[in-house]
């Protein structure tokens, strides 16, 4: 069958219609769809693992024809997959079509997410509430599927009762949301040149530091030098008082030897007189 038509009696497997992207293959599918087969269309990409976002689906001409008529609730359950989470699925049951076991599981994933996006360490109790979960082993059961999923990256504190994350997964953004992401994108750009500023002023104070160090060294190494001089002057002045001292020192010596012996010059005093 042509992957791109789809009729009421025959809807395509998009498990088996396999291309680069996980929802594209939902989105070309989409462009042949109508009514029934839109509709059919929307509970498997609901199911359809490795599909999380669902935004280009939803600016389909063919699937924004089923916001109202007999298959709205297809379409209120997509947008809910988009942009809600599952304590709205549960609080407003009627509104939406009744999820399959992988469908809430993917759910209640989207909901972490959601989750994430407001506090980087969420308690054990929060999750329990929002993913209407009754014990903490179930719980961490979910997370774990979640981390391996992509859906968030992080870990598990058990001894705190909370899971810690590091990285979560963008969802679909409305229109309206726009004017608080700039916000966010605004503070995020204040923060940023707040901490460049910073740098800039410890960069500045370091090299202050370093030329000044550097100075000191210089002046340092000019004082040894010249201390060296110094002292290399006068161990040659030193030298050459030495050497004159001992020639003063050594005449008297070769004079006594041309001369008499102590006894010898007595004997000689005797003589004479």
């Amino acid at each position: 069958m042509n992957p791109m038509s789809m009729d009421r009696d025959e809807p395509s497997s998009l498990l088996s219609f396999s291309t680069n992207h996980p929802l594209e293959q939902f989105v070309l599918l989409a462009k042949g769809a109508k009514g029934f087969a839109c509709a059919e269309l929307i509970k498997q990409v609901l199911e359809a693992p490795g599909v999380h976002v669902f935004g280009e689906l939803l600016e389909m001409p063919n699937i924004k024809e089923l916001e109202t008529g007999a298959y709205a609730t297809h379409y209120k359950t997509l947008n809910l997959f988009a942009y809600g989470t599952y304590k709205e699925y549960l609080e407003n049951k009627a509104d939406y079509l009744e999820l399959t076991p992988a469908q809430c599981k993917k759910l209640q994933h989207l909901t972490i997410a959601t989750l994430a996006t407001q506090e980087k360490c969420i308690p054990y109790s929060v999750l329990l509430k929002e993913l209407d979960i009754k014990n903490v082993r179930d719980l961490e059961d979910l997370i774990i599927e979640a981390i391996y999923a992509d859906i968030i990256h992080g870990k598990l504190d058990q001894e705190c009762k909370r899971v810690e994350v590091d990285v979560a997964l963008g969802r679909d953004a409305r229109l309206e949301d726009a004017s608080g992401i700039a916000d966010v994108l605004a503070d995020w750009c204040n923060a940023c040149e707040a901490v460049l500023n910073s740098v800039d002023r410890h960069i500045q104070r370091a090299n202050h530091h370093k030329q000044k160090a550097l100075r000191h060294q210089q002046a340092i190494e000019q004082e040894i030098t010249y201390i060296k001089k110094t002292l290399k002057t006068q161990s040659e002045n030193d030298d050459s008082g030495a050497g004159g001292g001992s020639e003063t020192h050594s005449a008297p010596k070769k004079n006594s030897g041309k001369g008499k012996t102590p006894r010898n010059a007595a004997k000689f005093w005797q003589k004479n007189t």
